[in-house]
């Protein structure tokens, strides 16, 4: 059963960028995020503030609540954006992994388990623009 996710528009800087609606099922969706960032489901379900039996339920065919359909949306937005600005993913579990002087020396994996897409969007920003290199 195919379920759909809506994305919404994301703020990327300073312009905003509409996504279209994704005919995705959950699981699917997480499975690419995991696939494409090389994540655990520990590092899913921290970033989307949910606990690891709800991605089994989503996997079993359950559709997640409003709040976390939105989340689960910014987080596949922004896994997009990483592939797009790197090739591979190994260079982006990298970037993920190394420490940023844009987020102040934290490491972005940091930000995204935190569930701030935001500053992960920022900092591809700054990177895409080679403000910092």
């Amino acid at each position: 059963m195919t379920a759909k996710v809506w994305l919404t528009n994301h703020r990327l800087a300073t312009t905003l960028v509409p996504v279209a609606v994704l005919d995705v099922a959950p699981a699917k969706l997480v499975d690419q995020v995991e696939r494409e960032l090389m994540l655990s489901d520990q590092d899913i379900a921290q970033a989307l503030g949910v606990d690891l039996r709800t991605l089994d339920r989503w996997r079993a065919g359950t559709y997640p609540q409003r709040e976390t359909r939105e989340k689960l949306s910014a987080l596949a937005t922004l896994t997009q954006r990483l592939s797009t600005t790197f090739n591979t993913p190994e260079a982006r579990r990298a970037w993920l992994h190394d420490d940023s002087r844009y987020l102040g020396g934290l490491a972005p994996i940091d930000a995204l388990r935190a569930g701030r897409f935001d500053r992960l969007d920022a900092a591809l920003e700054a990177l895409d623009s080679g403000v910092f290199l």
